[in-house]
């Protein structure tokens, strides 16, 4: 959506920052004037070259490994995202009770299924999602929750209300990156704002995966079960190992004997109760229902109930685009309370009466794959081009069910450094939800990514975009 011109400017170093009436903008007011905190932060960076500070800050990630993925490095930006500790704490009551809520519903789909069976939310999602795995139904562990790690992409409208672009259960990954942003940006800026500390989260991560075994123990024998290296999230992986005090294996290092499952970690052979899924390979069992290679290997300890794993499989049934379209019926079905947080309206286009008024303003909308992640198979309508249109339609007509629609939401903007200026990028922010056997608990700020270009609306890494610190103001 292209911005609207005004006249006024807000000042940053000098030079004319852009504002338009279309973009809520995270750290200038419509008139011009710092929002709350971002004062100091501008006088901060006004002491800098900018160029040279972006550069700091780039050169302390690569110090530290911090990548995403073999030779493919992580942008930076200097410029942290502030959120006044009122609007946090709205935000995580929210985030904490879409955790609960979603988490129940995973339970539920993989136990007796009440929420279909009352027509809240209809039976072909289960019967046609993609994260939904079978051979999972009746062997989630009650009291343990399905998602203990959850991520929210949030999302401002033009009028700067907080909304739920999607939610991530299956495999969220960024925690260890928002940590180590911290460090980076602090260190790089040196303002003399000190946010809401971030290291208890890694805390509460070790407690709830050392109490998620099936026997409730306070220390249960732990593994983070990675793709290795060559992962996208390896930064994350080798970082929350050293933290957990848990080895990091791949699955060529585990076997199954008894119903038990074991890592060989050199002479050592060790048995494992808890197991943290860090694997882009998430299905226990294929197309024709027969075990995967995975499904042979873990099932046999899952289904002994010798064995838990953190995040389940299955988990991404709530990972899916069209769970979202019934996000804030979850919400009242398994709560009994009204939704905290507001989703991003989603059309299901699997009911015809909700396809029909979508098609009849699909340029409008933005139409999104239903088990996509980083911005893969997304198009933007209004911005799409002729051929991106027709095979967009095209894929609707043939397949409704496996797409959903979204109203597309003029994204927040927030100062950037780009070529020694400040510079308005598009921004969302995922913050980290740890949901344990005992409590449900909230990362203070989270990661806040930015679009790689003016304009660009898709933030992910994946798609050439980078990541700011948040700092929760105390």
């Amino acid at each position: 959506m292209a911005a609207t011109d005004r006249a006024t400017r807000a000042q940053t170093d000098g030079d004319e920052y852009p504002l338009d009436d279309v973009h809520f903008d995270e750290a200038f007011e419509p008139g011009g004037m710092p929002r709350e905190g971002y004062a100091e932060v501008l006088a901060a960076l006004g002491r800098h070259d900018l160029a040279e500070l972006r550069g700091r800050a780039q050169e302390g990630a690569g110090a530290i490994g911090l990548n995403f993925g073999p030779g493919r490095p992580f942008a930076v930006d200097p410029v942290p995202r502030l959120l006044s500790q009122r609007e946090w704490e709205s935000l995580e009551a929210g985030l904490k009770q879409r955790a609960q809520a979603l988490n129940a519903f995973i339970a539920d789909a993989y136990g007796g299924q009440r929420i279909f069976d009352a027509g809240v939310v209809p039976l072909r999602l289960l019967e046609t999602a993609p994260g939904y795995e079978p051979r999972m139904r009746g062997l989630l562990n009650p009291e343990v929750p399905p998602a203990t790690v959850a991520g929210m992409d949030l999302v401002r409208d033009a009028g700067g209300a907080p909304l739920v672009l999607e939610d991530n259960l299956r495999m969220p990954s960024g925690a260890c990156y928002a940590i180590a942003m911290r460090e980076i940006v602090s260190s790089a800026l040196g303002a003399e704002t000190t946010p809401l500390p971030l290291d208890g989260y890694l805390g509460e991560l070790a407690a709830a995966l050392r109490t998620a075994s099936p026997q409730g123990s306070l220390d249960a024998p732990a593994a983070i079960v990675s793709d290795g290296v060559g992962s996208g999230a390896w930064f994350e992986h080798r970082v929350l190992g050293d933290a957990l005090d848990v080895p990091v294996v791949s699955p060529e290092q585990l076997e199954t004997q008894r119903g038990r499952l074991f890592a060989r970690l050199g002479r050592e052979r060790r048995q494992l109760d808890v197991i943290y899924r860090r694997l882009d390979e998430d299905r226990l069992s294929g197309a024709d229902g027969e075990p995967t290679s995975l499904g042979e290997l873990l099932l046999p300890a899952l289904e002994s109930g010798r064995l838990s794993c953190v995040n389940a499989f299955g988990a991404g049934i709530a990972d899916d685009k069209l769970t979202h379209a019934y996000s804030e019926q979850i919400v009242r079905f398994y709560l009994g309370e009204a939704p905290l947080l507001r989703s991003v309206p989603t059309f299901d286009l699997s009911a015809e009466d909700q396809r029909q008024s979508a098609m009849e303003r699909l340029d409008e909308l933005v139409v999104k794959p239903r088990d996509g992640f980083g911005g893969q198979g997304v198009t933007i309508m209004p911005r799409a081009t002729e051929t991106e249109r027709r095979r967009a339609i095209g894929l609707l007509r043939r397949r409704p069910d496996r797409f959903i629609a979204q109203e597309m939401v003029p994204l927040s903007r927030h100062p950037t450094v780009c070529g020694g200026r400040l510079r308005p990028r598009h921004v969302d922010f995922r913050p980290f939800v740890l949901s344990s056997r005992s409590r449900t608990t909230a990362m203070a700020g989270g990661l806040t990514r930015f679009a790689p270009a003016a304009g660009e609306m898709i933030v992910n890494s994946s798609r050439g975009g980078g990541c700011k610190d948040t700092w929760v103001l105390p």
